[in-house]
């Protein structure tokens, strides 16, 4: 959960940094690229977790 939310952080950060700063635009696209991944790898977790609830 920590990784997570650490890449969520970094991902914003730099998308903030390559917007703001002219000619910085790379960083937008990386902070694009990890915020991806980190919801992926959310949507990975939950799905995850959904499929092992016990039949009763």
């Amino acid at each position: 959960m920590a990784l997570l939310l650490f890449l969520l952080l970094v991902a914003v950060v730099l998308g903030i940094i390559g917007v703001a700063a002219e000619g910085l635009g790379h960083l937008l696209i990386i902070g694009i690229v990890i915020l991806v991944a980190a919801l992926g790898l959310i949507a990975v977790r939950w799905s995850q977790r959904a499929g092992h609830r016990p039949i009763r």
